[in-house]
């Protein structure tokens, strides 16, 4: 069926997102400091083949992620988006827990931005405050949502453009010391796959925790998801986003993966680090530097600058957003369902802001301990988003086709169902269960590490039970869920 308008615009909010906005949202919610740091970190802890390998694995199933998405913000583009889906069709309080575990999420990772940022900015300024950076770029974040939804837009399409035009050119620069073009690339070749322990190294722990560190580099692709209540045409934008943003983020991973383990060897020390203080530790710092770029740190410094301030921006969008959704259901306090005369909900952006800076106090005047539990429990939550897509979309497809409907009436159809949120939810929830297992195989647990480690299960489930209790709600049944028609 096709859905009408008035069935899925939320009140006063403005369809302002177009394409190119849409596509650059979920391009700038994957291409971050995972990549352009982390990814040193994933090669040197499970060789080349296994970091290549689990980058392929776990882009797979963000890719079904993604078309399972793609069907439901379609069919109903929400600004609450899986919390909504998952209300409507898998049980009300199971939604509940979603929309404020994201909204959670998003609100302490502009936190650990903030303190990212000012870790970058010593790079130039050594001798001044960080707090003062912190402060300047949480102001700036908050201006760019505050004025419009197409403001935040714009500023998202050129901090995304940005780091997808360094991908493109470090991988040409990649290819052309490998083909003997550039100077750097003398020692380039399969042998760094044939050194020590390659092209896996590590074992099965190896690869479960580069998957945990892979999952968070692609985390933000949902996105797409949240914005789809603002985009100017989602039953055509929603749908094109889908079919061209993974395939190229996932292209733009594999391929810098793959250039960075045939240049640089897994064993470099320079590789061991995860480091953000240390901008030299970035494999696109070192390959730069192999070729005589010898402003690449620099460069790269100002590249993943651009990397943190688009994923604190996105950040203050989704849990925005996401707030003010829970509010115009009833899940949340009224005052945050109100919108401003260019459709912004200024209430929820003003909450969000407040407890983003007591998140970050936290972490420089507190106990450092408590930050870490916050970001612990943040990391965990952006998997759970994803195992709720996976259930949501499964389960409104049942009940779609179980009611009758024709699947040829859907604006746009993900092609690898059942297959593919199962393979999404199981791998998934393999990989949220089995980040810590090593801590249970020890002589000795170490039950304060599993804490922080799962702490963000149990505060999902104490949510949603404790919704469960009070409004006593229930699964929805497939012939009870709710698919408008169009004019309704």
């Amino acid at each position: 069926m096709v859905q009408d308008k008035k069935t899925t615009q939320q009140p006063g909010l403005q369809r302002a997102l177009k394409a190119r906005h849409l596509t650059m949202i979920a391009i700038g919610g994957s291409i971050g400091t995972g990549l352009f740091v982390a990814s040193g970190a994933t090669i040197s802890q499970a060789g080349p083949g296994g970091a290549l390998l689990s980058y392929a694995l776990i882009g797979l199933m963000v890719y079904f992620l993604m078309t399972s998405l793609g069907e439901l913000a379609a069919f109903m583009p929400v600004s609450g988006s899986f919390s909504t889906y998952g209300a409507k069709y898998v049980e009300e309080g199971f939604g509940f827990a979603l929309g404020w575990n994201y909204w959670y999420n998003w609100a302490v990772t502009i936190a650990v931005d903030l303190v990212a940022s000012q870790l970058v900015m010593s790079y130039w300024f050594p001798d001044t405050p960080g707090w003062i950076w912190s402060a300047l770029f949480l102001g700036l974040m908050f201006l760019m949502n505050y004025i419009s939804v197409k403001g935040f837009g714009e500023a998202e399409y050129w901090f995304s453009l940005i780091k997808v035009t360094t991908v493109i050119i470090f991988i040409i620069i990649g290819v052309l010391m490998m083909i003997g073009i550039l100077r750097g690339g003398e020692s380039a070749g399969w042998q760094n796959w044939q050194i020590g322990e390659a092209p896996f190294a590590g074992g099965f722990s190896a690869m479960i925790g580069v998957a945990m560190i892979v999952g968070f580099s692609f985390q933000g692709t949902e996105l797409i998801g949240i914005a789809a209540g603002e985009s100017e045409d989602p039953a055509k934008n929603i749908p094109r986003a889908v079919r061209q943003v993974f395939w190229r983020i996932l292209l733009f991973y594999i391929f810098a993966i793959l250039i960075i383990s045939l240049i640089i060897p897994y064993t470099d020390p320079s590789l061991l680090r995860n480091d953000v203080k240390d901008i030299s530790v970035s494999p696109f710092t070192l390959v730069f530097q192999h070729a005589g770029l010898l402003s690449a740190a620099a460069v790269m410094n100002a590249v993943i600058l651009t990397a943190v301030l688009s994923a604190g921006n996105s950040g203050m969008y989704a849990s925005t957003r996401m707030l003010f959704t829970l509010a115009s259901e009833g899940k949340a306090p009224r005052i945050f369902a109100k919108l401003s005369k260019n459709g912004v909900p200024r209430n929820a952006l003003y909450a969000t802001t407040v407890v983003a800076a007591l998140c970050f106090l936290t972490s420089k005047f507190g106990n450092q301990q408590v930050y870490l539990w916050l970001l612990n429990t943040s990391g965990m939550t952006g998997f759970i988003a994803w195992l709720g897509i996976a259930i949501s979309h499964y389960r409104f497809r049942r009940g779609y086709v179980a009611q009758g409907h024709k699947l040829a009436d859907l604006p746009y159809l993900s092609g690898f169902f059942p297959l593919g949120p199962i393979f999404a939810f199981v791998l998934c929830l393999i990989i949220t269960l089995g980040q810590n297992y090593q801590a249970f195989l020890a002589d000795t647990i170490d039950w304060y590490g599993v804490a922080a480690t799962y702490i963000g299960i149990p505060l999902f489930l104490s949510i949603w039970l404790g919704y469960r209790l009070v409004r006593r709600s229930r699964f929805v049944r497939y012939r009870d869920m709710e698919f408008p028609r169009f004019g309704e």
